[in-house]
Protein backbone atom coordinates (compact mmCIF):
# COMPACT_ATOMS: atom_id res chain seq x y z
CA UNK A 1 0.00 0.00 0.00
CA UNK A 2 0.99 4.01 -0.37
CA UNK A 3 3.06 5.74 2.43
CA UNK A 4 1.10 8.58 3.64
CA UNK A 5 3.27 11.03 1.78
CA UNK A 6 2.09 9.44 -1.28
CA UNK A 7 -1.34 9.07 -0.45
CA UNK A 8 -1.24 13.10 0.33
CA UNK A 9 -0.11 13.53 -2.97
CA UNK A 10 -2.37 11.69 -4.95
CA UNK A 11 -4.79 13.77 -2.54
CA UNK A 12 -3.49 16.84 -3.80
CA UNK A 13 -3.93 15.67 -7.27
CA UNK A 14 -7.87 14.51 -6.69
CA UNK A 15 -8.48 17.83 -5.15
CA UNK A 16 -8.06 19.70 -8.72
CA UNK A 17 -10.16 17.38 -10.95
CA UNK A 18 -14.05 16.94 -10.36
CA UNK A 19 -13.82 13.61 -11.28
CA UNK A 20 -11.51 11.01 -9.99
CA UNK A 21 -10.64 9.34 -13.04
CA UNK A 22 -8.91 12.59 -14.00
CA UNK A 23 -6.63 11.82 -11.49
CA UNK A 24 -5.52 8.21 -12.99
CA UNK A 25 -2.66 8.84 -14.93
CA UNK A 26 -0.88 11.19 -12.66
CA UNK A 27 -1.45 8.45 -10.21
CA UNK A 28 -0.21 5.69 -12.41
CA UNK A 29 2.65 7.89 -12.81
CA UNK A 30 2.99 8.11 -8.76
CA UNK A 31 2.68 4.91 -8.35
CA UNK A 32 4.96 3.59 -11.01
CA UNK A 33 7.71 6.27 -9.16
CA UNK A 34 6.90 4.53 -6.06
CA UNK A 35 7.42 1.00 -7.06
CA UNK A 36 9.67 1.23 -9.92
CA UNK A 37 7.40 -0.26 -12.21
CA UNK A 38 3.13 -1.22 -12.17
CA UNK A 39 2.94 -4.48 -10.62
CA UNK A 40 -0.77 -5.73 -10.10
CA UNK A 41 -0.13 -4.36 -6.59
CA UNK A 42 0.92 -1.13 -7.66
CA UNK A 43 -2.41 -0.67 -10.17
CA UNK A 44 -4.52 -2.37 -7.32
CA UNK A 45 -3.32 0.29 -4.83
CA UNK A 46 -3.89 2.84 -7.39
CA UNK A 47 -7.76 1.35 -7.72
CA UNK A 48 -8.27 1.23 -4.14
CA UNK A 49 -6.97 4.69 -3.50
CA UNK A 50 -9.01 6.31 -6.11
CA UNK A 51 -11.71 4.11 -5.83
CA UNK A 52 -12.00 2.88 -9.28
CA UNK A 53 -12.54 -0.38 -10.78
CA UNK A 54 -9.12 -2.35 -11.19
CA UNK A 55 -10.10 -3.37 -15.02
CA UNK A 56 -10.05 0.62 -15.85
CA UNK A 57 -7.23 1.07 -14.00
CA UNK A 58 -5.31 -1.42 -15.49
CA UNK A 59 -7.03 -0.65 -19.29
CA UNK A 60 -5.41 3.06 -18.41
CA UNK A 61 -1.98 1.81 -17.75
CA UNK A 62 -1.89 -1.00 -20.92
CA UNK A 63 -2.98 1.79 -22.89
CA UNK A 64 0.06 4.27 -22.61
CA UNK A 65 3.82 3.44 -23.59
CA UNK A 66 4.92 5.63 -20.47
CA UNK A 67 4.14 2.94 -18.03
CA UNK A 68 6.21 0.23 -17.32
CA UNK A 69 4.69 -3.53 -16.99
CA UNK A 70 7.86 -4.91 -15.65
CA UNK A 71 11.03 -3.92 -13.81
CA UNK A 72 13.12 -2.09 -15.20
CA UNK A 73 16.57 -0.21 -14.65
CA UNK A 74 17.78 2.28 -12.79
CA UNK A 75 17.57 4.74 -15.54
CA UNK A 76 15.05 3.97 -18.31
CA UNK A 77 16.32 5.10 -22.19
CA UNK A 78 13.60 6.39 -24.71
CA UNK A 79 14.91 6.64 -27.76
CA UNK A 80 13.01 7.92 -30.63
CA UNK A 81 12.66 6.00 -34.07
CA UNK A 82 10.34 7.83 -35.41
CA UNK A 83 10.50 9.48 -39.08
CA UNK A 84 12.78 12.17 -38.58
CA UNK A 85 15.04 10.18 -35.90
CA UNK A 86 15.08 7.56 -38.20
CA UNK A 87 16.26 9.08 -41.35
CA UNK A 88 19.25 11.04 -39.12
CA UNK A 89 20.60 7.59 -37.91
CA UNK A 90 18.33 6.86 -34.58
CA UNK A 91 18.39 3.19 -35.77
CA UNK A 92 22.58 3.34 -35.96
CA UNK A 93 22.04 4.71 -32.43
CA UNK A 94 19.63 2.13 -31.15
CA UNK A 95 22.20 -0.87 -32.07
CA UNK A 96 25.25 1.41 -30.68
CA UNK A 97 23.52 1.61 -27.01
CA UNK A 98 22.54 -1.94 -27.27
CA UNK A 99 26.34 -2.92 -27.86
CA UNK A 100 27.95 -0.06 -25.98
CA UNK A 101 25.68 -0.90 -22.46
CA UNK A 102 24.57 -4.57 -23.26
CA UNK A 103 21.05 -3.29 -23.32
CA UNK A 104 18.75 -4.72 -26.44
CA UNK A 105 15.44 -3.06 -27.05
CA UNK A 106 12.49 -3.74 -24.43
CA UNK A 107 15.18 -5.25 -22.01
CA UNK A 108 17.53 -4.15 -18.95
CA UNK A 109 21.61 -4.53 -18.82
CA UNK A 110 22.89 -6.93 -16.62
CA UNK A 111 24.03 -4.75 -14.28
CA UNK A 112 20.43 -2.87 -14.26
CA UNK A 113 22.10 0.13 -14.82
CA UNK A 114 19.83 0.71 -17.73
CA UNK A 115 16.61 -0.51 -19.62
CA UNK A 116 16.24 0.54 -23.21
CA UNK A 117 12.76 1.45 -24.98
CA UNK A 118 12.34 2.30 -28.54
CA UNK A 119 9.72 4.81 -28.80
CA UNK A 120 7.63 5.95 -31.96
CA UNK A 121 7.57 9.68 -31.03
CA UNK A 122 8.66 12.26 -28.61
CA UNK A 123 8.13 15.22 -30.82
CA UNK A 124 11.71 16.38 -30.97
CA UNK A 125 11.52 16.43 -35.00
CA UNK A 126 13.40 19.43 -35.71
CA UNK A 127 16.47 18.33 -33.25
CA UNK A 128 16.63 14.46 -34.04
CA UNK A 129 18.09 12.18 -33.28
CA UNK A 130 16.11 12.54 -29.67
CA UNK A 131 15.90 10.74 -26.40
CA UNK A 132 14.93 10.71 -23.03
CA UNK A 133 16.62 9.39 -20.18
CA UNK A 134 14.27 9.14 -17.03
CA UNK A 135 12.94 12.16 -17.41
CA UNK A 136 15.65 14.11 -19.14
CA UNK A 137 14.96 15.49 -22.81
CA UNK A 138 18.54 14.59 -25.19
CA UNK A 139 18.45 15.56 -28.73
CA UNK A 140 21.01 16.24 -31.86
CA UNK A 141 22.38 12.90 -30.70
CA UNK A 142 25.46 10.71 -31.96
CA UNK A 143 27.24 8.31 -30.65
CA UNK A 144 29.55 10.38 -28.90
CA UNK A 145 27.35 12.62 -27.10
CA UNK A 146 25.10 9.47 -25.82
CA UNK A 147 28.24 8.23 -24.51
CA UNK A 148 28.59 11.65 -22.67
CA UNK A 149 25.19 11.88 -21.47
CA UNK A 150 24.66 8.38 -19.88
CA UNK A 151 28.04 8.62 -18.82
CA UNK A 152 26.07 11.03 -15.98
CA UNK A 153 23.48 8.14 -15.19
CA UNK A 154 25.00 5.31 -12.86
Amino acid sequence: MFNETVLKEIDEIRVKYPDRKSALLPSLYIAQREFGWLSQEALLCVAKTLNLPETEVRGAASFYSMYRHKPAGRNLIQLCTNVSCMVLGAERLADFISRKYGVQPGGTSQDGRFSLVIMECIGACGTAPAMLVNTDFHDSLTEKRIEEILEKYK
